[in-house]
């Protein structure tokens, strides 16, 4: 949609965008990063195992040129003399290939972070397609590699130059000196520039990071279409979630009137305000419960319920604008409303008992009930 309507994609990427991305292998890599991880820590590791590869070698050589006549002529020599071989190079190749292979899988995830995606792995058809093979062998990310490996090509082989130019003079003193100390010499001059060479890869990485991030990135814009489309599909389309606000509210206003029936009394204001309270003279400790309120409509509603069921209605505008404004659905009312509303409860109670021959009339409920200041409303 967000294409043939023309729209540019100038939206940085949604979380969702971001996560979709991720579970589908689209994440920023960059090769340079680990190829400079993996080279620098093997011109790091033969330094730091040379001396011991180094002595477990010429080890070897003085075994194996050093072979009595009889091992020669034994045929079951052989496999002990390479058993012997292997074992004593075994330990310093070990140490060796475990630091490469530490720092490549530390290279390689430095950016982006360890991914395992199925999808990414399952066959795709537009890959087998040979124009979209075509496009991408002279797309703009082909070429942008092409001029990378071009660049650092030039910039490598500048670099050996002048560095092989920087050490001629070492070089060639090497010729004068005797061999087991022109080989130690020539080895270490090997490490300390392949080390050099090495480390010119950094300032490689430090601009393929960041490219690859902004690459990412913008590989993963949005229009605000998308983004508006993202969003309906998220959070659903604002008249659908309306819709089901308003049936909820519905259900809930059902359940509310089914509980008028059961208050004792319902306190009003005549023209605004209804609230039902509840109070279980059984329960020890108990306080007056709301269990209905409402305004305007809903409040006549309660209203006829409760003269339906015959609940007594009593005429408190305070008090019932207090009640409502301070006390929730299914919820015991606070202190500082206890002594009013039990004056109403105990003229509903009087009042019940005297329309069933029990008792005298009760006195007419006062108009100015105690409500604190800090519940008037």
């Amino acid at each position: 949609m967000a294409e043939s309507d023309g729209q540019e994609k100038t939206e940085q990427p949604t979380e969702q965008r971001l996560r979709q991305a991720r579970e589908k292998g689209q994440i920023p890599r960059s090769k340079e990063l680990g190829t400079a991880a993996v080279l620098l820590s093997a011109a790091l590791g033969l330094m730091m195992v040379g001396d011991s590869l180094g002595l477990a070698m010429a080890r070897l050589f003085e075994r194996n040129f050093q072979v009595d006549r009889a091992a020669l002529f034994d045929p079951e020599a052989m496999m002990p003399a390479l058993r012997d071989s292997l074992m004593g190079l075994m330990w310093p190749l070990f140490g060796f290939f475990a630091i490469v292979l530490v720092a490549a899988l530390v290279g390689n995830s430095l950016l982006g972070g360890v991914n395992f995606s199925s999808q990414a792995m399952l066959p795709k058809l537009d890959r087998m397609s040979p124009m979209k093979g075509f496009k991408r062998m002279f797309g703009m990310q082909s070429l942008v590699e092409l001029l990378k490996s071009i660049a650092k090509v030039v910039f490598i082989a500048t670099l050996a130059i002048w560095l092989l130019w920087g050490q001629f003079d070492n070089i060639l003193r090497l010729s004068d000196e005797t061999l087991p100390a022109a080989m130690v010499g020539s080895v270490e001059l090997l490490l300390n520039m392949g080390l050099l060479l090495c480390m010119a890869l950094l300032p490689i990485v430090a601009i393929d990071v960041p490219f690859q991030i902004w690459n990412h990135t913008r590989q993963l814009k949005m229009t605000l279409q998308e983004i508006k489309d993202e969003y309906k599909n998220t959070e659903g389309k604002p008249e659908v979630k309306g819709r089901i606000r308003r049936l909820q509210q519905e259900m809930a206003n059902r359940r509310m009137m089914g509980e008028v029936p059961t208050a004792d009394v319902v306190v009003v204001n005549p023209t605004h305000y209804s609230v039902a309270l509840r109070y279980d003279k059984d329960k020890p400790g108990a306080a007056p419960m709301v269990v209905a309120k409402g305004l305007d409509e809903i409040a006549l509603k309660i209203r006829e319920i409760a003269r339906e069921y015959e609940v007594p209605v009593i005429s408190s505008p305070a008090l019932a604008r207090a009640v409502y404004h301070s006390t929730k659905l299914d919820r015991e009312i606070p202190d500082g409303l206890f002594v009013a509303v039990a004056q109403v409860l105990a003229y509903v109670f009087q009042l019940n008992a005297w329309r069933k021959g029990q008792g005298n009339r009760p006195v007419p409920l006062k108009e100015d009930l105690p409500i604190p200041d800090e519940y008037k409303a």
